[in-house]
């Protein structure tokens, strides 16, 4: 008790112990030698211990959340913003095209990546995609900056490298970034309805384990519903842009962005960057991997690409870079978001 007297001060509930507990590595078991059945009931004990111990009265439950429209909407309305500005792009370039020169499809684009890029981080100031102050970092952004830049020029470098270039025009894919794009909103809701239950599953349960239990699956549901729903996006992007990027890539891409964020959001940033970091170093190993097997008695540095690429073409490299980054975050994702402490502020 008087360890974490400042915690059970500053808690609202008994909740918030709890959480605060878990954080600092107190499990049931631990409880038990308290002579209690789990962390919970220790929480309990100290929040209507302390305030007597203290002379404080004990301070009042929070009322429950209330549903405000009026903020979903906006953040909402913020989560489509980058998807239209890269529709409308794609729109003005599909209609204008042979009518407009070099210079005014170029403007066209770079006004479009200007409004949504801002759109995005209009998203990731307020609503479910929100960090705290001080969670997101600069290398986070320029590691996501590599990613998507991948997206749209990744196989045109690993082509142009292969045929001994760079020389002649590339073929860009910018139908997955499209599809990216649009997804933006679907992870924001995503985002919001894992919090949401989550934060419910946390009131209702009464032992760490059961909490933990209730949350892996929340977690793994909340996953597969946003790669349904990207896989979809993805798909009309293809059909309505037309051919070119992999689809699986930018399906693992979307997914590594989703967890990343999650775990920011909740807490955990630098594995978030970890795994960012990760995808971004196994891109960048591709193509200089190939150059380096190019210089006398290194060819054997060019193996392990080559094989790749001859088995699933130049988008198998995104495909394993973002994949087993994705998998990664997923497994640590399973152990850090089941904890309490992840979805209260102590």
């Amino acid at each position: 008790m008087h360890r974490h007297r400042d915690l059970c001060q500053r808690a609202v509930d008994p909740l918030e112990i709890a959480a605060g507990l878990e954080a600092h590595g107190i499990t049931d078991r631990t409880a038990a030698r308290y002579r209690h059945r789990d962390v919970f009931s220790l929480a309990e004990e100290l929040y209507a211990r302390v305030p007597a111990v203290t002379g404080e009265p004990p301070s009042a439950a929070p009322p429950a959340p209330v549903r405000d429209i009026e903020t979903r909407a906006v953040w909402s309305l913020l989560a489509l913003l980058p998807g239209a500005a890269c529709t409308a792009t794609a729109v003005v370039l599909k209609l204008t095209e042979g009518a407009l020169g070099g210079g005014a499809r170029l403007t066209v684009t770079l006004v479009g990546a200007i409004v949504a890029l801002l759109g995005l981080g209009l998203c990731l100031r307020s609503g479910p995609l929100s960090a705290p102050e001080g969670r997101s970092s600069v290398a986070a952004t320029l590691y996501v900056g590599w990613l998507l830049g991948y997206v749209l020029y990744g196989q045109a470098l690993l082509d142009q490298v292969l045929s001994g270039g760079p020389e002649g025009p590339w073929a860009l894919t910018p139908a997955p970034l499209l599809g990216l794009a649009l997804a933006v909103a679907p992870a924001a809701w995503c985002a919001h309805l894992f919090a949401v239950h989550a934060h419910r599953r946390l009131t209702g349960s009464r032992a760490l384990e059961e909490f933990a239990a209730g949350v892996r699956p929340l977690l793994f549901g909340t996953v597969a519903l946003f790669l349904c729903v990207l896989s979809g996006l993805l798909r009309l992007a293809e059909l309505g842009y037309g051919g070119g990027g992999t689809l699986v890539a930018a399906a693992a891409l979307g997914v590594l962005l989703l967890l990343a964020r999650l775990l920011t959001v909740h807490g955990f940033p630098e594995p978030a960057i970890t795994g960012l970091a990760a995808a971004c170093a196994v891109e960048a190993a591709a193509p200089a991997l190939i150059l380096a097997g190019r210089l006398p008695g290194l060819h054997v540095l060019a193996r392990p690409v080559d094989a790749v690429i001859e088995a699933g073409g130049t988008g198998a490299v995104p495909v394993i870079a973002c994949g087993a980054a994705a998998l990664g975050l997923l497994i640590h994702a399973t152990v850090a978001l089941s904890r309490a402490s992840a979805h209260t502020t102590v």
